[in-house]
């Protein structure tokens, strides 16, 4: 799904300079970076409620092509300027993490959450 598919759908805000032409292979929503670090697959764009810089940080470290900011959270200056610097697209959402996830599900967005090892 092409970033700007992705900010449609949600009737979100592009917060960066980045082009909104990148490429989303899937999703994942968590706020705990330990989590995401954990089950996040390379390509995924993080719908997220944390909104400082240790998100762009785990993005560069997860390969992660996108975060999303949903209930209508601001992140920092410091994180949209750290983010721009890493080319990784920063997004608003006024929806809550539970509907965005639906909608791009729906949409066709694959889940990008690595399954528990004990499933």
């Amino acid at each position: 799904m092409k970033l700007s598919e992705l900010i449609q759908l949600v009737n979100g805000e592009l917060l960066t300079k980045n082009a909104e032409n990148n490429e989303i292979a899937g999703a994942m929503g968590a706020d705990l970076m330990s989590d995401v670090l954990a089950s996040i697959q390379p390509g995924a764009a993080l719908l997220t409620g944390l909104c400082n810089p240790q998100v762009v940080r785990t993005a560069q470290i997860a390969d992660i092509s996108a975060i999303l900011f949903i209930r209508g959270k601001n992140p920092t200056e410091e994180t949209i300027k750290l983010a721009d610097e890493e080319g990784i697209p920063l997004i608003k959402t006024k929806l809550g993490l539970f509907e965005a996830c639906g909608i791009l599900y729906k949409a066709g967005l694959p889940s990008f959450e690595l399954r528990s090892q004990s499933d």
